[in-house]
């Protein structure tokens, strides 16, 4: 690489002409360049993001047949896991070392109603509360 440099500026001097310094090196990306680059990288993830959900054996899709019906858990790394597998309603031990059956459930869990929201119509004025704190009455 010395030698090509060392051969190519006596070799310009004596064309009559100075050698110029970065002559060939391209100009610096303008900001279509880069704005056209942040939308090719963002097109490239979210392309491999498709890929991936069509790809067979990947994604986060749920197996088909088996349910988490209620977990608990029992300690820093443990917790006690009802699965549903076809129908059938196992209870597991799920600790750091593995998994294992701790019974097989006759019946299934009776289902629990889904947390319900607070009715917002029924709360207190915020406005008088803050009146009221800010008062400090006795």
């Amino acid at each position: 690489m010395i030698a090509l440099l060392a051969t190519a500026a006596p070799a310009a001097m004596a064309q009559g002409q100075p050698a110029t310094v970065g002559q060939h090196a391209s100009t610096a990306p303008g900001m279509f360049g880069a704005v056209l680059a942040l939308l090719m990288v963002l097109a490239l993830i979210v392309g491999l993001g498709w890929l991936l959900k069509r790809l067979p054996g990947g994604g986060f899709r749920p197996a088909e047949g088996l349910k988490v019906v209620a977990s608990l858990n029992v300690g820093a790394k443990e917790r006690v896991v009802v699965v549903d597998v076809n129908g059938q309603q196992l209870l597991l031990g799920v600790t750091a070392g593995g998994i294992s059956t701790l019974h097989q459930l006759s019946g299934p869990l009776p289902q629990t109603p889904p947390p319900a929201l607070p009715n917002f119509k029924q709360l207190p004025n915020f406005a008088q509360l803050l009146a009221q704190k800010l008062r400090k009455e006795p």
